[in-house]
């Protein structure tokens, strides 16, 4: 900057502090020149011409020692201000450099910072990738490990058919193809009742570590193991292969955990396409991909997409496990609720009449699938503003439960709610330890009376029933109810 203002024309600080050390200088030296003129004129005489001259002078030369003390003060001042104004610059010059420093170091932080970040994303990375690798060997070396055991499984066979081919006597006949046909006809079936459709033994241990890991939220896991055991499985047996399609069928599933239903609504058509040219059109594993459509189908809202594909798993169900079995009921179930989505009450009453047909004829009366149909179908009857047929479902309920659970002495909570509300008595409910009625389906089916209650107007009997749901809810049991 001081070049920047001698090439400019203008004086620098160090110039300044010279010129006014020069003009002190002068002014000092002027300073004692006039004084020693001062006293020499007042010590000479004062008379004649000469003495008016010199009282003509005095007060001209106590003027301009005034003036020299002033340029004195003056310079002085000058000299003190630019020694400030230095000081002040050099305080300024020290904190830029402060703040350079400061700067350089915040730009080193911000990159070490950086560093450290992409190391850790590295590292995370790095894990998620050697956890994802430790899984694929688990599930090769299971894979490895059933492929020696059906090897040896299959060797054990074949000697052992040869040993019995060896030891038949000469008038004995082998078993009959079509014997062996219905045995392996039933034991499909018994498959088809325990689950819809029975998951290849080579690929257990994989869908059971997919579960595990999206059960824990480790979808990052669960999702590239899938993908890259279907590539394993397509590269190996071909696109149009039964295990691909239940491999699409688990990926779907987490898909469908992750709230990706667009994903896994592609990947369960793709496996019903795959099922149904594999398998054929009526397989119990083509019923349950479309069920399982259905029901992706209706968390998306398209319940007129679903139904066509819950009634089309029905039809399969009848035609292969017949019209009464516990697992059609389930699929009547669940066409029963598409269509309560949809309005269609007519059908919705029907559908659930005929699974509790079903269940009480195959299950028996005490099965909890029994009760939950009755609330499904009662919730329903609500819906339409069927108030006495839904509360007599769930007095049905009530009534069977705590027939089997109580003392056949003792009165059914609907019982004792009514008589309070006809004598309009409020107060606790006393309940006995000589039972207990904590199953969760009780428990709703009570809550859903309580509401009938209370939207009928009786209020008293709907606090008995939420007195009994609230101290139900914290464990406590009830069984004899006795009235005032």
């Amino acid at each position: 900057m001081p070049e920047a203002m001698k090439q400019s024309g203008v004086a620098t600080q160090d110039d300044i502090i010279r010129q006014a050390e020069a003009t002190k200088k002068t002014l000092a030296t002027l300073r004692s020149d006039q004084e020693k003129y001062y006293q020499t004129l007042m010590a000479s005489p004062r008379s004649g011409e000469e003495g008016a001259v010199v009282e003509a002078q005095l007060p001209y030369l106590e003027q301009a020692l005034e003036r020299i003390e002033k340029g004195l003060d003056e310079a002085e001042m000058i000299t003190a201000l630019s020694q400030y104004m230095q000081y002040n610059e050099s305080e300024v010059n020290k904190l830029r450099s402060q703040v350079r420093r400061l700067v350089q170091e915040n730009v080193w932080l911000r990159d070490e910072l950086a560093s450290t970040q992409q190391k850790l994303v590295k590292s995370e990375e790095q894990n998620a990738q050697l956890e994802e690798e430790k899984a694929q060997l688990q599930f090769m070396q299971e894979m490895q490990k059933f492929d020696a055991e059906a090897e040896a499984a299959t060797a054990g066979d074949e000697a052992a058919s040869k040993e019995q081919q060896q030891q038949q006597q000469p008038g004995q006949q082998p078993e009959d193809p079509m014997t062996m046909s219905t045995m392996s006809h039933a034991s499909s079936m018994q498959n088809v009742a325990s689950g819809g459709y029975e998951i290849p033994a080579r690929l257990r241990t994989l869908h059971n570590l997919v579960i595990q890991y999206a059960g824990q939220g480790r979808y990052e896991v669960a999702v590239p193991l899938c993908k890259q055991a279907l590539e394993d499985l397509e590269r190996t047996s071909g696109h149009d292969h039964p295990d691909v399609a239940t491999m699409l069928n688990i990926l779907a599933l987490v898909y469908r955990d992750q709230g990706k239903y667009k994903e896994a609504a592609a990947l369960l058509t793709d496996a019903l396409g795959i099922r149904e040219k594999t398998l054929g059109p009526d397989h119990p594993a083509v019923a349950a991909t479309l069920n399982n459509l259905a029901v992706l189908h209706g968390k998306r809202g398209k319940y007129a997409e679903a139904e066509p594909l819950c009634k089309r798993a029905l039809v399969i169900r009848e035609r292969v496990l017949g019209s009464e079995h516990p697992d059609v009921a389930k699929q009547l179930n669940n066409l029963a609720l598409l269509c309560q989505n949809q309005g269609k009450y007519e059908e919705v009453e029907l559908y659930y009449q005929r699974a509790l047909e079903i269940y009480v004829s195959k299950l028996g009366e005490d099965d909890p699938n029994v009760c939950k149909t009755k609330n499904n179908l009662a919730s329903a009857y609500l819906k339409q503003g069927k108030y006495p047929q839904a509360e007599q479902l769930y007095k049905e309920v009530l009534t069977r439960a705590h027939e089997r659970d109580c003392s056949p002495a003792s009165r059914t909570i609907w019982q004792l709610a009514e008589e309070r509300e006809e004598a309009k008595a409020r107060g606790p409910v006393e309940h006995s330890s000589a039972c207990r009625l904590d199953n969760q389906t009780v428990s709703t089916t009570v809550k859903n009376l309580a509401a009938l209650y209370r939207r009928k107007g009786m209020h008293i009997a709907s606090e008995v029933l939420e007195d009994w749901l609230h101290k139900a809810t914290r464990g406590m049991a009830y069984g004899q109810h006795q009235g005032k």
